[in-house]
Order: structure tokens, then C-alpha cells, then sequence
């Protein structure tokens, strides 16, 4: 297997990358709801449940860029005969599944109030305690960090977190469900199967 995307499939580095990530998101998720569901506030379970969040959506984010940085640089596999509308629902989709990708890790971030110990090896500052969060918000915007962390919150959780991310995991898996079983074309193998 090809290490590149080639015209026919993609390669091994982006299959690794689009698997990661999507397993990294799962990861996330899976933190994330088990310290809401399953252990008491300020407990030691509840706060290693939010460093793996932490943790695992500081990855998301190496991983997303590494992963732009090689989409920027590989070409992309001809696409599968379509209709326009087809073509343009699936360019739209995956623009809209990379900007959850960078959205999510960021407002994860910035609306943090507490440093990340990654994967409790060392740790990463909060973003209230770096210059960026001074600048910017702090002197920029006239804004306390809990006034800024309100509508970042917002943002992570109420709307990206709770909705958008889930209908757009939802429409990307229908869509490779429908390529597979409906129209019976290589879409999903040319990021499965190795060719």
C-alpha cells in the first residue's frame, strides 16, 4: 500500500490519520460522558475522567493538523461517478466535519478553567493563564475569563458538543453506508481496504 493518496484510494498515512481521529473523537466522548454519568464532582475519578477529555482533545488537535498539513499536500482520489449535487453534498460535508475538527479542540481549549496534565505526563497551561488569553481577551476584550468561558461553553458543549458534531458523525457515516450498500461504488473501500 502507498503511503500517498493516489487516484485510486487514499493512502496509508491518511487512512491512519481519518481513523485516528475518529477514534480519538470516540475516546473523547466516552470521557467525557462517563464523568458526567458515572462519578461525583470532586472526586479523583471525576477529575482523571476530565484530564483523559483534556488529554485526548489536545491530540484531536495535533492530529487535525498533521492531518490538514498532509490534505494540503497529497491529492485527494477521484471521486466516484455522481450528480453535481452529490459531488457538492459530500465537498460541503467534509469541510464541515474539518471545521467541527479544529472548533471542537479549540473551544475545548480556550473555554477550560483548569491546566490539562497530559495524560499525566506534564502539563499544559490553561488558556487563561498564557499572554494570548491577555492580550486578547483580557485587555482586548475587556472580558473576565468567566465572562469569556460563558459563551465558549456555549459554543463546545450546548451547540458543537451536543448537536452538530453527532448529526455530522451521523451524516458522514450515512453517506459512506449509502456509497457501500445503495450505489455499490469504492467510496468507503478507498479508505478501507488496502489497494
Amino acid at each position: 500500500m502507498s503511503l500517498k493518496n493516489t487516484a485510486e484510494s487514499y493512502g496509508s498515512i491518511a487512512k491512519w490519520l481519518h481513523w485516528g481521529t475518529a477514534i480519538l473523537f470516540l475516546g473523547s466522548y466516552v470521557s467525557v460522558y462517563y464523568r458526567h454519568w458515572f462519578t461525583v464532582k470532586e472526586t479523583p475519578e471525576n477529575w482523571i475522567a476530565l484530564q483523559l477529555h483534556l488529554s485526548i482533545g489536545v491530540t484531536i488537535a495535533v492530529v487535525v493538523a498533521l492531518r490538514i498539513i498532509w490534505r494540503l499536500n497529497n491529492r485527494v482520489p477521484d471521486p466516484e461517478p455522481g450528480t453535481k449535487l452529490e459531488h457538492m453534498a459530500a465537498h460541503v460535508g467534509h469541510l464541515a466535519l474539518y471545521a467541527i475538527m479544529v472548533i471542537m479542540p479549540v473551544t475545548g481549549y480556550i473555554g477550560t478553567g483548569v491546566n490539562t496534565e497530559y495524560f499525566f505526563l506534564f502539563d499544559i497551561p490553561k488558556f487563561e493563564s498564557t499572554g494570548l488569553f491577555t492580550a486578547l481577551v483580557s485587555d482586548g476584550l475587556g472580558m473576565t475569563f468567566k465572562e469569556f468561558e460563558k459563551p465558549v461553553d456555549f459554543i463546545h458543549k450546548d451547540i458543537m458538543g451536543a448537536w452538530v458534531v453527532w448529526l455530522l458523525i451521523l451524516g458522514h457515516i450515512s453517506a459512506a453506508l449509502f456509497h457501500q450498500f445503495v450505489k455499490k461504488d469504492r467510496t468507503l473501500n478507498k479508505m478501507t481496504i488496502s489497494k
